[in-house]
């Protein structure tokens, strides 16, 4: 598969971000925190920015949500993320994608971002289609952390220290993670990977 820097990258370059992966002692990558970020691809058009320290995105250039797709793919691993959404966002965090050009629920494990999704049920904090979370809770307004943890077949998901998901699902094995953009204000401004 091939991957290009995008736009986006020649934007956050202008910005002042500088890109690359940084690599801490305790076997963390860093894709995002505000100052580095891994080369990402873009599927579908969103104003994603580097701005007072985090990468942000507030709208679409289009109707598809915008998706920035690393470009290492990931099998089992940890994910630490902090984001801060205002209630109309649409956002989520996909991993083991199928592939890097198309992303969606179906092909991806989606860690949602959604507080105003129709059915909440599969809302923020769940992993669309996968496991439910009752009651869903509310990520708007606030910075939030979410640690997802992908080993073998299980898949656990953290959002602020409360466990909302926790189940075996053997659909997607490994691939690419990829920030979405749907629509409201998103930001992320800490999103780090550790290999298991």
């Amino acid at each position: 598969m091939r991957y290009r820097l995008c736009g986006l990258a020649a934007g956050l370059l202008i910005a002042g971000a500088s890109w690359g992966t940084a690599f801490a002692d305790d076997g963390w990558v860093t894709l995002v925190d505000g100052d580095k970020k891994v080369e990402f691809a873009e599927v579908g058009k969103a104003n994603w920015e580097a701005k007072d320290g985090v990468l942000m995105a507030d709208k679409l250039d289009g109707k598809d949500p915008s998706y920035l797709v690393t470009k290492a793919s990931y099998k089992d691993f940890q994910i630490k993320a902090e984001f801060w959404v205002d209630d109309a966002a649409n956002s989520g965090i996909f991993i083991r994608c199928d592939q890097s050009t198309k992303i969606d629920s179906n092909i991806c494990y989606e860690v949602n971002i959604f507080d105003k999704r129709p059915d909440p049920k599969y809302g923020t904090g769940a992993i669309v289609d996968v496991s439910k979370v009752d009651p869903m809770p509310k990520a708007g307004g606030k910075w939030n952390t979410y640690e997802i943890t992908a080993k073998g077949t299980r898949l656990t998901v953290m959002l602020n220290g409360e466990k909302t998901a926790d189940v075996d699902d053997s659909k997607h094995a490994a691939g690419p993670i990829a920030l979405q953009y749907g629509s409201g204000v998103v930001k992320f401004k800490k999103v780090q990977i550790k290999p298991l």
